[in-house]
């Protein structure tokens, strides 16, 4: 018997051992940041069966084979579509400056999707008016109103904008909306999904969190866009779910979300609305392409409105906003100044940051004081030192959980969508983010990051640096798991 329990335990020695080789050669040929790499070592030599698990659901981009099968055939006619594009007057590349010009041309050989000017964009920045003026642009709709959002919660006026969306449906409005499934979970338990649905609303529940989809798709993807487009006419994208920050999170201890949206109108929104046609025809096979622009001849170099829309996640093209970020700040002569409620940058990047203060530029980071994700908190500290050795201004927000997220290069070009500066949004997540060189518009961008930096705390280095000991610890600990974060 005990010969038996000996030669069993030598089985299941060798069986675990194989399952570590095997791991750890897949980790290896995935050629992914030698970062993220080291960390999922570290999480199953740690977490010996737990770390094997955890990176069968989580370690990879596993989008299904299905969704990857659907994806690739529809690259073919959403080019087709783009490509109509470059034939209208608002595409006039040799009026555009080296920001634009060198996005424009990643974007194009990435994605297919070139910059276009004739745009008008709308900064809002309070909730309340944001919600508002959404619900006064459903009301005003005559035949279409397309949303997609990862979190729709219940409450205040956001109950109004369910509301406006069912009159609209009942007047005979095409509403079609994409929630995420993990994201808006509070709101598909209410009656508001029967309600849309019973007044010819097309509610869709996106990658939808199940114990068996663990063993076809990595679980952990998710729908961070969040866009309405109207009409095919108005467009709305930015940091703001729907919610009304009255009735979202209010118990969490960090005070109340701050966000901003972008209103758009002119020849990027068929754009926008062609991002949420790609997501609606994934999750329901049904493809609807939208009109395309107007061809509107436009004089660029006497209003430059020049807008890029770019699109990224798993099945799409990866990393693209992570490039244009790189490209942005290489691009940057004078300044830099960055929103993100949380800052995990990669390698890259932080690189770029450093180096760009080095060289002279003047680079700030706004942060809030307190997020709602205590390892993000922590590994975001464990970048602070070297940043600031490098020149960088920390500054961190005291009103709240500063949710804008934003890149201002030179007060020139703007980066304004749903991308934090962490690698869940550069790498994983589907996400959408507007380059735009519009002078109004990055003005007043530029004066609200300036309100946020008056609302802030810059942190000293010499005070940083006398920090407790088990602080640095802790900060260390999450570092070498920041790039799975």
């Amino acid at each position: 018997m005990e010969r038996f329990h000996y030669i069993l335990t030598i089985i299941a020695v060798f069986a675990y051992w194989i399952l570590i080789a095997g791991v750890t050669a897949r980790i290896i040929f995935q050629r992914r940041a030698i970062g993220v790499s080291f960390a999922w070592l570290m999480v199953i030599y740690i977490f010996p069966f737990a770390g094997i698990i955890a990176y069968l659901l989580f370690g990879e981009h596993n989008i299904g084979s299905k969704r990857a099968a659907r994806t690739q055939e529809m690259f073919k006619p959403y080019l087709t579509w783009f490509d109509h594009l470059f034939h209208l007057e608002q595409y006039k590349p040799q009026f555009m400056s080296s920001y634009s010009r060198n996005i424009n041309a990643l974007c194009i050989n990435r994605l297919g999707i070139p910059s276009l000017y004739n745009n008008t964009l709308s900064l809002l920045c309070d909730p309340h008016i944001i919600l508002k003026t959404i619900i006064k642009d459903i009301q005003q709709a005559k035949q279409t109103i397309h949303l997609e959002f990862y979190i729709w919660h219940p409450g205040g006026l956001a109950n109004d904008v369910a509301n406006s969306l069912i009159e609209a449906a009942n007047r005979g409005v095409s509403v079609k909306i994409l929630l995420d499934s993990a994201g808006s979970l509070a709101f598909f338990k209410t009656p508001w999904p029967q309600l849309m649905k019973s007044a010819g609303i097309q509610l869709v529940k996106v990658l939808a969190v199940t114990p068996f989809r663990a063993f076809i798709r990595r679980i952990d993807l998710r729908m961070h866009r969040k866009i309405i487009v109207i009409d095919n006419k108005i467009g709305y994208t930015g940091s703001m779910n729907l919610v009304d920050p009255d009735h979202f999170n209010i118990h969490s201890g960090v005070g109340k979300w701050i966000d901003i949206m972008v209103r758009l109108k002119g020849s990027s929104v068929p754009v926008l609305n062609c991002i949420h046609a790609w997501d609606w025809e994934v999750e329901t096979k049904f493809r609807e392409l939208p009109i395309l622009p107007s061809n509107i001849p436009t004089p660029p170099y006497q209003s430059p409105n020049c807008v890029q829309v770019i699109p990224s996640g798993p099945g799409v093209r990866d990393e693209i906003i992570h490039q244009v970020l790189l490209q942005s700040i290489y691009q940057a002569q004078t300044s830099i100044t960055i929103t993100t409620p949380y800052f995990i940058p990669s390698e890259q990047l932080i690189f770029g940051l450093i180096s760009a203060a080095q060289k002279g530029i003047d680079v700030r980071i706004i942060i809030p004081a307190r997020t709602n994700s205590i390892m993000v908190e922590w590994a975001s500290r464990s970048f602070f030192t070297e940043l600031l050795q490098a020149g960088v201004k920390l500054y961190r927000f005291q009103q709240g959980l500063l949710h804008t997220k934003s890149v201002v290069i030179d007060e020139t070009l703007s980066l304004i969508g749903t991308v934090n500066l962490d690698m869940r949004s550069l790498w994983l997540n589907f996400e959408v983010t507007l380059a735009a060189e519009e002078p109004h518009f990055t003005q007043e961008l530029v004066s609200l990051q300036q309100d946020y930096i008056d609302d802030s705390i810059q942190i000293d280095i010499e005070s940083w640096g006398h920090r407790a000991l088990w602080k640095r610890i802790v900060e260390q600990f999450f570092y070498q798991f920041s790039p799975l974060l």
